[in-house]
């Protein structure tokens, strides 16, 4: 639904011919959530954009021989499936290098394709239960918390693209194995190194605070909330500054990143009954222009608004015959190429790629 279709419209986007290659159903995406601009659903929009469509039967030899046939000319594979139908269909480059030996096949799964998980079904939420991110999220008095977003599937989408074009540029075929168990382990990195060479175990601080910096938190303000992050000590020389809290350089207790760290509570406790006597804007326009590392917390509709995301043309209308679509951008901009995206495609609408729609 997310994983294999975002890493596709990520090479779409940077110029790449997309072939989709959907049952006679479609992609289940083309279903999901309530929204809808003509025959297009958003939430497939929103990750399929810039794509063709052809409908084959993989079950089927004819169904195989069409993509094969599709496959003689293309640079890779990417398949968003269990192992187990992976090998089934002949998703495989032992497969598929029958058609076309320079080709790179993509496997993204949940667990890889040689696991003790491997044909485990996999979603977003499970990889995050099961890597610590649900366990890592949150306030520590709450129960485990997801991260907001599908970020195990978006993680390993972008994987997935970087294993094929590494691929492509070495110059030959073969085989790329992505997991999204092993991405999200991939990025906990410091703090599983911080386990693995000193057996610290990575626990929730209250407020997203960092494990190692002092003050690196959300605060409370007194209309909303305010992300600080100062990680040196010249940035909390300016803070104090900004503050007007110059004892604070010279109690030992907070005087460095050390000393902040070992006195947390004491320093959390004085810096939240400072901020919280003004507003979170007041704030922000008093901290940033010494730059500070700060902000507010935003919502994603605050977000989809600003002039950032405006000025970085991160809100892209793709045109229909039932009227535009809006959606959110490519973040990756090649200067001098330009940027071009186009409505997603029908269920099937380019079946002529495949020798006047053979496979159906």
């Amino acid at each position: 639904m997310l994983l294999g279709p975002y890493c596709g419209m990520l090479l779409a986007d940077l110029g790449a011919e997309i072939i989709k290659v959907e049952s006679a159903e479609g992609d289940i995406a083309r279903s999901i959530g309530p929204h809808r601009v003509g025959p297009h659903n958003v939430y497939f929009a929103s990750l399929n954009r810039s794509k063709k469509s052809v409908v084959l039967n993989l079950a089927t030899e004819e169904g195989r021989e069409a993509l094969g046939e599709l496959a003689t000319t293309a640079r890779g594979l990417i398949a968003n499936l269990r192992p187990s139908a992976i090998r089934k269909l002949g998703l495989t480059y032992e497969e598929m290098k029958k058609w076309n030996p320079h080709i790179v096949c993509v496997a993204m799964t949940g667990y890889g394709l040689n696991s003790p998980y491997s044909d485990y079904p996999a979603y977003d939420y499970v990889i995050q239960a099961q890597t610590g991110i649900m366990g890592l999220t949150g306030d520590p008095t709450d129960p485990p918390t997801r991260a907001g977003y599908s970020i195990a599937d978006n993680s390993t989408a972008i994987m997935g693209a970087v294993g094929l074009l590494a691929k492509v540029i070495q110059g030959t075929g073969g085989q790329v194995d992505v997991a999204m168990y092993d991405a999200m382990l991939s990025q906990l990195n410091y703090l599983a190194g911080a386990w693995l060479n000193a057996g610290d175990v990575a626990t929730r601080l209250p407020n997203s605070a960092h494990p190692y910096i002092v003050p690196a938190q959300n605060f409370r303000t007194q209309d909303g909330w305010l992300t600080l992050f100062i990680s040196h000590d010249g940035f909390w020389r300016v803070f104090c500054a900004e503050v007007d809290m110059p004892e604070w350089l010279t109690d030992p207790r907070f005087a460095t990143m050390a000393s902040r760290l070992a006195n947390r509570d004491r320093v959390v406790s004085a810096i939240a009954d400072l901020l919280v006597e003004a507003t979170t804007r007041s704030w922000v326009e008093r901290l940033a222009p010494p730059g500070l590392v700060v902000a507010a917390v935003e919502s994603l509709e605050d977000a989809l608004r600003s002039d950032q995301t405006r000025a970085r043309h991160m809100i892209v209308e793709l045109a229909t015959p039932g009227g535009p679509i809006r959606v959110v951008g490519n973040p990756i901009k090649n200067w001098g190429a330009g940027e071009e995206f186009a409505r997603p495609p029908l269920l099937g609408e380019h079946n002529y790629l495949t020798a006047r729609g053979k496979g159906q």
